[in-house]
């Protein structure tokens, strides 16, 4: 067996110790895993969607992408996680128009800002509806606000609670159509579905996949939806810009975060891998059945929706002094 020198052996070991150092950085990032944190509890429709997308995503990037449920204070402890995470891409947010935009405009004492995260990409988004119990006598947008406009009392709209999307649009809705309005808060929406069904509640906006079949039953009438274009799975429902409310055009939408100064090229990385993602056969089918709509792009697709949101939701709680704590 040859022998070597002392000086010899000691560059072996140190060669040895420094060869993963010097790695390239694309390749301990793949050695780790990428957590995608969803703020709500499991088992709801957003965390289905996210444990497809990181499914999906873990085959594009060759590296495991886990869901990891941080639920609690209408998304504050999820969203508050990730803000202060390692700024390398192993931590992202499942965001929404609600933990991002809503309550940022919402809250004085939110424990982040905007600004300590990083766009990465956008998913998808999906419209409201326009839905009255069928007894109500409006078979469209025009019938139903002669009759909203003739009750002697407001009509009643259902809500998430205040601060939700619902309340807003509701609060637009009757300012824009002329009406007065009163909201009625509920846990939840098949709760809120239950009260539209039984007459109890006026109208209802939630999603068109949630009353579509009440609707095809002859229990319920969607009258718009309140997304830009038709639906492609519901294109015998028409849109409220085309039914001369162009102002209530809106929606909610799902996207993906980084804490604020992770790398371009991480983010970059990401959201090639999140839209590969929303490409998938199965997960598109996902997004149709939760009557969703894919909204990619690059993150600054991202960065449109967050000041659209500020500029569409930001002036009705100001007008309305709506605060959370």
């Amino acid at each position: 067996m040859p022998s070597i020198s002392r000086r010899q052996a000691t560059a072996l070991i140190a060669g040895a110790l420094a060869a993963p150092l010097g790695a390239p950085a694309i390749v301990r990032a793949r050695a780790s895993q990428i957590f995608i944190i969803v703020p709500y509890a499991p088992g709801g429709s957003i965390d289905s969607l996210m444990r497809s997308i990181a499914k999906a995503m873990a085959e594009t990037l060759d590296q495991p992408v886990l869901v990891d449920n941080k639920p609690g204070a209408n998304g504050i402890v999820g969203s508050q996680y990730v803000a202060r995470a390692p700024k390398d891409g192993s931590v992202l947010l499942a965001g929404g128009t609600g933990p991002m935009s809503l309550n940022v405009l919402l809250r004085k004492n939110l424990p982040y800002k905007l600004e300590d995260f990083a766009s990465v990409a956008m998913l998808c988004n999906g419209p409201l509806s326009l839905t009255v119990n069928a007894r109500t006598p409006a078979t469209d947008v025009k019938s139903f606000v002669a009759y909203a406009k003739g009750r002697d009392k407001p009509l009643f709209y259902a809500t998430l609670g205040p601060g939700s999307v619902t309340h807003l649009f509701g609060i637009m809705m009757g300012k824009s159509m002329g009406f007065a309005v009163t909201e009625v808060a509920y846990r939840n929406n098949p709760a809120s579905i239950m009260e539209t069904l039984s007459g109890e509640c006026d109208l209802n906006f939630a999603t068109p996949a949630a009353v579509i079949e009440h609707a095809r039953g002859g229990q319920l009438r969607i009258l718009a939806v309140s997304s830009e274009k038709r639906m492609a799975s519901f294109p015998e429902i028409p849109t409220l810009a085309e039914s001369g409310y162009p102002d209530l055009t809106a929606s909610f939408w799902t996207a993906l975060h980084a804490p604020a100064g992770t790398p371009r090229d991480v983010v970059a990385r990401l959201n090639t891998a999140a839209n590969a993602a929303m490409q998938k056969p199965e997960i598109a089918k996902q997004l149709e059945t939760d009557g969703l709509m894919v909204d990619t792009g690059a993150p600054d697709r991202l960065d449109a929706q967050l000041a659209k949101d500020a500029a569409l939701w930001g002036p009705v709680i100001k007008a309305q002094n709506i605060v959370l704590e």
